[in-house]
């Protein structure tokens, strides 16, 4: 029975550091990162133009 909750215990301690980790990537509404859109132009074999869009965030 000791083991069973000392694993128990072990388990929930690392479940809460690892939802405390999952909001890193979270923005407050001051502190939103500044993003715009890239055009990357590039060839393909035949040499036509082709142009993609690319959304870059600082």
């Amino acid at each position: 029975m000791r083991t069973f909750v000392l694993t128990a215990a072990v388990a929930i301690i690392a479940a809460a550091s690892f939802a405390g980790s999952s909001q890193a990537g979270y923005y407050r509404d001051d502190c939103k990162p500044y993003c715009y859109v890239k055009k990357v132009r590039t060839y393909d074999y035949d040499g036509n133009l082709i142009v993609k869009k690319i959304r870059v965030c600082e």
